[in-house]
């Protein structure tokens, strides 16, 4: 019997529910714990007691829920799992976190610059190329002036793994392709596309972390490479 095929919402609605592809966790991620420690290092880092923080693509809450009890933060998450949003709202009952369901797409419903930190965490590289670009300028609208974006996502950057991806199922827009299991389009960026991406919207780009080229002792492919990046709005910006 052929294995039903889930896309978009309705795959993490699975996945949420019956984990069969990924292995999701309820702990926070030892990316965002590297972002926090970066920022109480950072003499001019300048983010305000209880910061105001948005989670794109929130999933179960995980990493709100980190900052709500280690930072004091309140926070907005969205995700498209409704399966998802249900687990953060039990996991953050008590916590000054609220949390929607619905896409990253189109406008954040949030004021100008409210917010001291945006977290996109593997997550917008599920948007196309217009949305993207949307999504990257309401995020600097929606950022105080010297507020951060930590973004996560795919390195193309010397990654087999992409180069077979595009080659197998690439689309009409570059650097995208079709992900064989969610069936959605995916994009990856070259560290110096993205670095680019940032700044044409008016982001700063202060720290980049990759992770390693992941090919075996024998030259093959192993785990995906990723990109974290730190971008600051300007804190002079009007």
């Amino acid at each position: 019997m052929a294995k039903k095929v889930r896309h978009g919402a309705t795959f993490w609605d699975h996945e949420y529910t019956h984990a069969e592809h990924l292995k999701l966790s309820d702990e926070v991620s030892e990316d965002l714990e590297k972002f926090v420690r970066f920022l109480a290092r950072h003499k001019d880092a300048q983010v305000r007691l209880h910061p105001h923080v948005l989670d794109l693509g929130c999933g179960n809450g995980r990493n709100l829920i980190y900052l709500a009890k280690n930072v004091q933060a309140r926070g907005y998450g969205y995700d498209t799992s409704a399966a998802a949003i249900k687990q953060a709202k039990i996991a953050s009952e008590g916590l000054p976190l609220t949390y929607e369901v619905r896409s990253i797409a189109g406008v954040i419903g949030l004021p100008d610059n409210s917010q001291d930190i945006v977290l996109d965490m593997m997550a917008s590289h599920f948007l196309d190329n217009d949305d993207r670009e949307f999504l990257r300028n309401e995020i600097m609208r929606v950022l105080r002036p010297g507020g951060w974006l930590f973004m996560k996502t795919f390195l193309r950057d010397e990654d087999i793994h992409t180069s077979r991806l595009l080659k197998e199922s690439g689309t009409d827009e570059e650097g995208t392709y079709i992900h064989p299991i969610i069936g959605v389009p995916e994009h990856v960026y070259f560290e110096q596309e993205l670095a680019q991406f940032m700044r044409d919207g008016g982001l700063l780009v202060e720290y980049t972390s990759k992770s390693h080229r992941h090919r075996t002792a024998g030259g093959k492919a192993g785990k995906r490479r990723t990109i974290s990046l730190y971008a600051r709005k300007d804190p002079y910006a009007k």
